[in-house]
């Protein structure tokens, strides 16, 4: 697994690697309090949006993970970001996560093609074992959107981490593996084909 900045490019979506050039474009849509109800950590300023993208690079930098900002290609506007994290080359396995876009954005085809490009390149450039994706219990709206790309529902980590709010949360993980993909591939080029322009 080569783990270096790299363009995913789609006909709705261009996941760009993630840089500090991001930050106003994201925080024009990403202080929606809504956007953060079920994350770890919250973002409520710009300055709080600023550590989110330096503590993305600094994870890059380290080698966990490869953050990008989410481009919605027919009107040119930055709506979200999304990132490979928790990556294990020994292993080939990588998590997709970290995904909030903005609410005009969201159950559009923004999301489905985000995946499928991450998942694509997961499974056919680096030659993954193994995509897994986690939520929070309560997030119902999650669940079912991993469930309809064809994640499988593995199971709770129970009191797995303290969120923002102080709120002990559960964790549900979901995965795809590698023999799964082929299947997940033409459900979400399905998906794509029928799906209205975002």
């Amino acid at each position: 697994m080569r783990i270096e900045p790299v363009i995913l490019d789609g006909g709705w979506v261009r996941l760009e690697p993630l840089s500090t050039e991001h930050l106003a474009p994201l925080i024009d849509v990403g202080l929606d309090p809504e956007l953060w109800r079920w994350t770890a950590g919250v973002v409520r300023t710009p300055r709080g949006m600023e550590d989110y993208i330096r503590t993305a690079l600094a994870e890059q930098a380290q080698g966990h993970s490869l953050p990008f900002a989410t481009i919605h290609k027919p009107s040119g506007r930055t709506v979200g970001s999304t990132r490979f994290g928790n990556i294990d080359r020994a292993n080939r396995r990588v998590e997709i996560g970290w995904t909030w876009i903005g609410r005009p954005w969201q159950r559009t085809a923004v999301n489905i093609e985000a995946k499928y490009l991450m998942l694509r390149h997961a499974f056919e450039v680096w030659d993954c074992l193994r995509v897994e994706f986690k939520t929070d219990r309560l997030n119902e709206q999650s669940r079912r959107a991993l469930l309809g790309i064809g994640a499988k529902e593995e199971g709770m980590l129970r009191s797995h981490m303290i969120t923002a709010t102080g709120r002990v949360r559960d964790s549900v993980y979901f995965s795809i593996i590698a023999a799964e993909w082929p299947e997940v591939r033409a459900r979400l080029e399905e998906k794509l084909r029928v799906q209205k322009p975002a």
